[in-house]
């Protein structure tokens, strides 16, 4: 059914809407009673799923390298570190192109294809795991095609805010996001299962052996044990294809928001053209940023992420042509209003944290507690010794992302009642004082003999940094709602949730690099200076007397 078939819907508001619906007005309180709500919540618990996969698939890599070093996979642990890296900057960089999708493509399209997309990766990492022997490079190939799953969340948030009435932003963006970000968790906890059992049969190909102790969230599993790493990949094929069929029968492309997708061919070629041109930049820019044999190891992170960014926009103006290029010109239009830079440092405190933490957690915990620091004659730490006490990165990674994946349409629904900018701050204050504790603890382990008896007050303030992170989530989602209107609150999420998800990438690079120092409470300090500043750019922009748009 097409566009047409579905205007006279303002005549008859209890028609069943086509795949194309021309009329929507969610503020109009008798049109959303009749058809809009029940149309907006289809989209959103079809939304939520593939999301959520879309996160699994994205963040595989901070579980999938622990595994890779307790079968004895011959890479370092930085160059695990950079697996891990590399999923987060390919995915953050796909969140730009995706963040415009929705106006070029339309909702249904959209989500739809970059779900089914998620199928390549899946199975790509599948089969590379099987293969110990192979070089590095194929490893880091998957990690980028991964990336595609990080892209998802910016078009998913996108789709969704169209959807629905201003009243109700926070609420619908908090749960769609919340109940998303479920992936990381459902990754952590998943595919430790998987990995004990023939999931697939013969498919699935033969198990290898630990090397070392191994874990997952009901204890330890001792070395010896067969593992099959490789269903890390296989085991989302099961709910991938499913799902994909349930985004094209159960979605909606709204014709007010995306006016010009084309025929459902014409759309998945924008799609598939935009997010092929994203990988160009994150590839060049890897290429330039990461240490020989890989790369030529000439940039800092500093350095190479901003050159990421400009690359990616750059790729994207010039490369569009016919109507996709004036639907771009039109959604960088956001890059002129100053509330979009506001909010994108905002939601790095939130979204940033989230997932940058999510990312490097799992490798921490097993480098940090997993030995036993004792200073050598020479006093410098020497860090060969296993620590036979370590808890299971396995066991405990998958809390912190739980926690903050739970509370966010709390955090959502809090800010529709008391306004985003009051929760965001204090948030703000909460994560930059967990920040210096949890670096003062680390400091702690890392210079002891037994590092474990700090664990208990390491995981609990990583608890407290994931709760104010995922209600800071909600907060600042509905703050984008408020301030933007309905033809820019998505591509303003879209950008937003782009830049913070550079946190992946950030986030284990910066903590890898201060454990290799031996300092990796500088990294946490650091995080809490930049939660300081945002606290008080976020008072400037929306909570002093003058502000430029009072608590949205």
């Amino acid at each position: 059914m097409n566009a047409t078939t579905t205007a006279g819907a303002k005549s008859a508001p209890n028609q069943a809407p086509g795949p194309d619906i021309a009329d929507w007005r969610p503020e109009d309180d008798t049109f959303w009673n009749a058809t809009g709500k029940k149309v907006a919540y289809r989209n959103l618990w079809i939304s939520v799923p593939a999301l959520l996969c879309g996160f699994a698939v994205w963040g595989m890599w901070g579980i999938i390298t622990v595994q890779m070093l307790n079968l004895g996979f011959p890479f370092t642990q930085a160059e695990l570190f950079t697996l891990t890296a590399i999923a987060g900057i390919s995915g953050a960089t796909m969140r730009i192109p995706a963040s415009f999708l929705i106006r070029l493509a339309g909702g249904r399209n959209t989500i739809f294809l970059t779900t089914a997309m998620l199928l390549a990766p899946a199975i790509g990492t599948g089969i590379v795991l099987q293969h110990k022997d192979w070089p590095l490079w194929a490893f880091q190939l998957m990690a980028l095609w991964s990336g595609v799953g990080g892209g998802n969340f910016a078009s998913s948030m996108s789709n969704i805010s169209t959807f629905f009435p201003k009243r109700l932003q926070g609420t619908a963006l908090g749960l769609n996001a919340g109940l998303g970000n479920f992936g990381v968790t459902t990754m952590q906890i998943v595919i430790p299962l998987v990995m004990t059992m023939g999931l697939l049969g013969s498919f699935a190909g033969e198990p290898m052996v630990l090397a070392k102790d191994s874990g997952w969230i009901f204890g330890k599993i001792a070395a010896g044990t067969p593992t099959w790493i490789q269903n890390a990949g296989f085991a989302w094929v099961l709910s991938l294809v499913p799902l994909s069929v349930l985004c094209w029968w159960g979605m909606n492309n709204l014709k007010t928001v995306s006016p010009s997708t084309g025929s459902p061919l014409v759309a998945f070629a924008k799609i598939t053209y935009l997010y092929t041109l994203a990988f160009v930049p994150s590839i060049f820019m890897l290429y330039l940023y990461l240490p020989k044999p890989t790369g030529l190891g000439l940039l800092s992170m500093w350095v190479a992420i901003p050159l990421d960014v400009l690359l990616a926009l750059g790729v994207m103006k010039l490369a569009a042509f016919g109507e996709m290029k004036e639907g771009v010109k039109k959604q960088f239009a956001i890059f002129s209003n100053k509330h979009t830079w506001a909010l994108t440092a905002l939601y790095i405190v939130t979204f940033g944290s989230f997932i940058g933490f999510s990312m490097a957690l799992p490798l921490a915990i097993t480098v940090i507690f997993g030995f036993q620091h004792v200073p050598g004659a020479d006093g410098v730490l020497q860090h060969a010794l296993k620590n036979p006490n370590a808890p299971s990165a396995l066991t405990y990674a998958w809390i912190g992302p739980f926690v903050g994946a739970a509370v966010r349409p709390l955090g959502g629904w809090i800010s529709d009642k008391v306004g985003g900018s009051i929760v965001t701050q204090v948030i703000s204050v909460v994560m930059a004082v967990a920040s210096v504790w949890v670096g003062y603890v680390m400091m702690q382990a890392y210079g002891s003999a037994t590092p474990e008896q700090y664990f208990p007050m390491f995981l609990g303030l990583f608890m407290v940094l994931f709760f104010a992170s995922g209600i800071g989530n909600g907060s600042t989602f509905r703050t984008i709602g408020v301030i933007f209107d309905r033809t820019q609150a998505g591509p303003v999420l879209g950008w937003t949730s782009a830049i913070a998800a550079y946190g992946a990438f950030i986030a284990p690079v910066v903590i890898g690099a201060q454990i290799k120092a031996g300092t990796p409470q500088y990294a946490m300090y650091g995080f809490a200076i930049f939660y300081a500043v945002c606290l008080v750019l976020n008072w400037w922009f929306y909570l002093r007397g003058n502000a430029y748009v009072k608590n949205p």
